[in-house]
């Protein structure tokens, strides 16, 4: 593993075991890890990862993985769920997901790459599958990501 790679891969450790609030407090805790750094190669380090700031404990805000981003969802997973998702209804907390015959499997792999928080887990069967929401208010949202997913490239 190059240093590059063992540097955003400690990165990543460090911003979830702490509260980094800075890229000064990035460097530093990076230099206590025996990396050598400059402000322009955190900063780069941060864009090539896709950290974004997150708040925490009221007003203060934290660097944090950038996760539930549609832009980060590959185009192949996009394709797949298009290619087989026929339609969605809801009955309380669970998506029922009607794709075409076969596409089950494929089209809930896919919306598990989706990677949505708010989603608790997926059972596939041929042509229909059952998604479970965390709770009933989040299916509608959950809804409308798939609906934007469909209106994609």
């Amino acid at each position: 593993m190059g240093m590059k790679k063992q540097r955003q891969s400690k990165i990543l450790t460090i911003i979830d075991e702490y509260n980094i609030e800075t890229q000064e407090e990035l460097v530093d805790s990076l230099e206590k890890a025996g990396f050598k750094v400059t402000q322009a190669t955190i900063s780069r380090d941060i864009r090539e990862l896709s950290l974004t700031k997150v708040s925490f404990s009221g007003d203060k805000q934290k660097y944090a993985v950038l996760k539930n981003n549609e832009n980060s969802i590959s185009e192949k997973v996009i394709k797949v769920f298009k290619a087989g998702f026929l339609s969605v209804d809801i009955a309380q907390n669970i998506l029922v997901v009607k794709t075409l015959p076969g596409m089950g499997q494929a089209v809930a792999s896919a919306i598990d790459a989706f990677n949505y928080s708010n989603i608790v887990g997926t059972i596939a069967g041929d042509d229909t599958i059952f998604c479970a929401i965390k709770n009933t208010n989040e299916a509608n949202f959950i809804i409308k990501k798939f609906n934007k997913i469909l209106q994609m490239i």
